[in-house]
């Protein structure tokens, strides 16, 4: 059976791996195009990009999906089954019909909740107690497609989008494997998504970054984590860009309770962190990046004396 495998980031290397571990037939990987990263705009490989040439596996690299030219690359390989994990394009219908075993996905949610393409961060920033992943045949809808089988993963307090980027793209590799023998043998369920309890987790905007101090001590603390270690979130002071990239579990205490100061107020600066106001409490700003600065720990940036109780981060 030929697989090619479809994914971009981190999180699809462990399928990748596992189908090959397994000694699956994949006879080709498609990834996104080479982007410049970092200050020098150095132009580089997506992280299947290089478990693929590790392994000596064709790289196709459309920069669209739907173009003629991709799909008659991608049906010389002549595709039994398609496996995608968040490769970053939506797939026309012609490619979802080349594989006589159809396109599989490993999504990073317990559909039909969180359908779309930030999963992951979205839920964490929600406050959600659980995830997962479903695999799922592919539709034309977006993420519509009927289900295969789930595998649940509990976000822990002290979860990031990164530590559970790492969580389920483990538990996606794992399903992967659990599943692909029904899956070729023809003996795997196919359970319809109840679109009436779907929703949509949309990728993450600047706004999205932005801290909302008049938001609940636990949201803001959620919101970071759900941003960190990729973007951080972000407030302004002295009309500036403010990165937060760590905020301390929320303890309740009564004498920060609603009322008092205004939202945003920096409220104490010790060891611990800067302590800011927020609509019911406060938080702990632990890990900060001020305007062309680098990321350091509250308490060095605080031994520069440059910010001052009673300072308003909007």
């Amino acid at each position: 059976m030929n697989i090619v495998f479809m994914g971009t980031p981190q999180f699809a290397v462990p399928s990748l791996e596992s189908l090959l571990r397994e000694g699956y037939n994949v006879v080709g990987v498609v990834t996104q195009p080479d982007r410049p990263q970092g200050r020098k705009r150095v132009l580089t490989p997506t992280p299947v990009k290089e478990a693929a040439l590790k392994h000596g596996l064709p790289v196709l690299q459309p920069q669209r999906m739907r173009a003629p030219e991709a799909i008659e690359e991608l049906a010389a390989l002549k595709p039994d089954l398609i496996v995608t994990a968040a490769y970053g394009q939506i797939l026309p219908k012609a490619v979802l019909d080349l594989p006589k075993h159809g396109c599989l996905n490993i999504h990073g949610s317990l559909l039909p909740k969180y359908r779309g393409g930030a999963p992951i961060q979205r839920s964490i920033i929600n406050g959600e107690k659980e995830t997962g992943i479903t695999l799922m045949y592919m539709a034309e809808g977006l993420d519509t497609g009927d289900m295969i089988a789930k595998s649940v993963v509990p976000i822990e307090d002290e979860d990031t989008a990164g530590t559970m980027f790492e969580k389920l793209s483990m538990a996606g590799a794992e399903l992967l494997l659990e599943q692909l023998p029904l899956i070729v043998e023809g003996r795997a369920e196919r359970i319809p998504q109840n679109d009436a309890e779907s929703t949509y987790a949309p990728n993450l905007s600047r706004e999205d970054e932005r801290i909302d101090w008049t938001s609940s001590s636990r949201a803001i603390y959620d919101r970071v984590r759900g941003l960190v270690p990729y973007s951080g979130g972000y407030t302004l002071w002295n009309d500036e860009v403010f990165k937060v990239w760590a905020v301390a579990k929320p303890v309740a205490r009564a004498e920060n309770s609603a009322g008092g100061p205004t939202p945003g107020t920096v409220l104490n600066l010790s060891e611990q962190g800067i302590e800011v106001k927020t609509g019911d409490g406060s938080v702990l700003l632990t890990r900060v990046q001020p305007a062309g600065k680098r990321a350091m720990d509250a308490s060095e940036f605080i031994r520069g004396g440059v910010m001052q109780p009673g300072t308003v981060l909007v």
